[in-house]
């Protein structure tokens, strides 16, 4: 507990044992109301300065104001325990939202420490400690043992062992050497490392999910959105009843002190506390759930949108497949050159299948030898080698320069070589499927996900290869990524709410039509993170049936809280204008339900 919430307690312990001590006295005449509010004034006067704040700045229908009005009246009624247990009660409320709020923040307090204050970096022959905004990319970092690593870099010196749980919720530490990349918001766990500089501290990984999880407070969820129109106009409206309770029975049948408590346990019963603070808590309380498990949510609207998915689109590479392409096989009259010429002209490419078209070539590949190279996204490339002219890509790429092929009986994905004239030969590329893929597909569908697909620019066969394996119900190959986006609202034509599941690297715009982009592997990767509204920084396919049984555990509680705090609220406010309930059932339809909504609001920190 916090220092003020620990003075909170004291306050209300030491008021709890005076109100008892009166509560319990043969008190008479006067000494009644001025023994009565002693504990009132220990637990209600900062109560009653808020309010009267309030009131000057002409917000009379916050919870402070009403509370002493009620309060005030039970004393001028005469009913003074009553007026004690209304501020006592509130209090105690206040204290269970303060403690539930900072439980909450407690479960992204590691997000929000992923920035270091300094880095130490080498200049004019010396190490010195700046500030990271201080440290142009490029420089040098030391990191030793214990240090959190500051900015984005790659290792040029050293190895060690990265504690990662801040970024990816995984307690396995990750090992780097020279040429690993290094995240800001890292532990350096062992040995010392240097790092050169890559990115600048507001570009760095850190800085980027500090910047969301600030601003996922201001993205609000429909269910926020009714809540707080709900609060506008129910307490006016319910203080305009409660005026009219305390004014027309009176008039019409006497008894004014009867009807003006009635009135007055409708102003307790009237504060939306339990609402107002409970559904923003239970979002909350979701979206660092979350976080503990390596799933970053931008915001409770996208938490809100996660949990009403039917609808699962995935694309392929780096998602379903790992994206580590290999050779598998070259088929033509002589293999070697087949693969030289396409690695040649895949030189200046940086597709996944042009690194293992080059990685497979045994031959040196000279840039020299290269010449009018142009490569056309998601077709293929054309260069001249050596003067001569080639093309080199997929099937629709050599029917666009009038070039017929043959169907393939391989699985994989198959770049063809060719001059202008005939295709030379094919190069088979093969993906490895991820371990996990077939199982998070399985446990999708009993999630109750009725409808997965899978959005692809492979080809036919790898394409079906791959849905099969994985059990996707639906797939669509030869896409270019404009197609995608195009196949997206198609297959929205037929389905409800639509969660897009993309590898980050080239689906930003998927991402973005879709109801909920998820960005998968996106570990530092800008475009990703700043498109899509849940990224699961650990690359684990595993995190998404996870991501939507939290996401409706937190849609569950936040209807179990509104749908509870209404019908008891509405419920109590009838059997005081019948005149069956007291100040004390007033006192639980308020500071009770509030303390069940928040406890239960709370279950969403350990949603599993």
């Amino acid at each position: 507990m916090t220092k003020s919430q620990k003075k909170k307690l004291v306050s209300i312990l030491i008021t709890v044992v005076l109100f008892l001590i009166v509560l319990f006295l043969p008190l008479k005449g006067i000494w009644s109301p001025l023994l009565f509010a002693v504990p009132y004034l220990l637990i209600g006067f900062p109560v009653l300065k808020r309010a009267v704040s309030s009131l000057f700045r002409g917000q009379m229908m916050d919870e402070n104001f009403l509370m002493s009005v009620a309060s005030i009246g039970a004393f001028v009624l005469g009913e003074y325990p009553e007026g004690v247990a209304v501020m006592l009660f509130s209090q105690i409320g206040e204290l269970f939202e303060s403690y539930a709020v900072g439980k909450s923040r407690d479960s992204v307090s590691a997000l929000m420490e992923l920035c270091s204050d300094e880095a130490t970096v080498f200049r004019n022959g010396v190490w010195v400690s700046v500030s990271p905004e201080e440290v142009r990319v490029g420089e040098e970092l030391r990191i030793l043992p214990g240090e959190k690593i500051p900015l984005d870099g790659i290792v040029t010196e050293g190895s060690s062992s990265l504690d990662t749980r801040s970024l990816t919720g995984e307690s396995l530490p990750r090992d780097v050497s020279v040429g690993d990349s290094a995240l800001s918001g890292c532990v350096n766990l062992n040995g010392v490392l240097i790092l050169r500089v890559e990115k600048q501290a507001e570009d760095s990984t850190a800085s980027k999910i500090l910047s969301m999880v600030e601003e996922a407070s201001a993205r609000r969820s429909k269910s926020e959105s009714f809540v707080t129109s709900f609060a506008r106009w129910y307490t006016p409206a319910v203080l305009g009843c409660a005026l009219l309770v305390g004014t027309i029975p009176p008039l019409l049948w006497g008894n004014w002190a009867d009807w003006i408590y009635r009135a007055l346990e409708f102003l307790v019963v009237s504060c939306p506390c339990a609402l107002v603070i409970s559904v923003p808590l239970a979002y909350f309380g979701g979206i660092g759930g979350a976080s503990r498990k390596g799933i970053l949510v931008k915001g409770s609207d996208a938490l809100e949108a996660l949990a009403k998915v039917n609808t699962l689109v995935f694309d392929k590479t780096g998602t379903l497949t790992q994206g580590v392409f290999e050779v598998s096989s070259v088929e033509g009259e002589n293999p070697q050159q087949i693969l030289e010429i396409a690695a040649l002209c895949e030189q200046f490419s940086n597709h996944p299948i042009a690194l293992s078209l080059r990685s497979a070539c045994r031959a040196e590949l000279s840039a020299e030898r290269i010449s009018d190279f142009e490569e056309i996204a998601g077709y293929g490339i054309s260069a001249k080698v050596d003067g001569i002219s080639y093309v080199v890509g997929n099937g629709g790429w050599m029917q666009k320069n009038g070039l017929t092929v043959s169907s393939q009986s391989r699985e994989g994905t198959p770049v063809y070589v060719a001059d202008h004239t005939r295709i030379l030969g094919c190069i088979i590329i093969s993906d490895r499927m991820k371990l996990n893929a077939e199982q998070t597909v399985g446990e999708l569908r009993k999630l109750g996900i009725s409808r997965t697909v899978m959005l692809t620019g492979d080809g036919e066969k790898p394409a079906s290869s791959v849905a099969r394996q994985t059990g996707i119900s639906e797939y669509r190959a030869n896409l270019l990524p404009a197609d995608k986006v195009s196949a997206l609202q198609d297959i929205s034509q037929s389905s409800s709410v639509i969660a897009f599941v993309g590898d980050g690297m080239n689906d930003a715009p998927v991402l973005a039509a879709a109801d909920v982009g998820i960005a998968m592997g996106a570990l530092g990767s800008d475009a990703a993170m700043e498109t899509a509204d849940v990224v699961l920084m650990n690359d684990d396919l595993a995190s998404l049936p996870k991501a939507l049984l939290l996401a409706r555990k937190t849609h569950r509680i936040v209807l179990q809280n509104m749908i509870f705090s209404i019908a008891v609220k509405v419920g109590v406010m009838v059997l005081c204008a019948l005149g069956y309930a007291t100040m004390w059932h007033a006192v639980f339809a308020d500071v009770g339900v509030s303390v069940i909504a928040i406890l239960n609001s709370m279950r969403t920190l350990s949603a599993k």
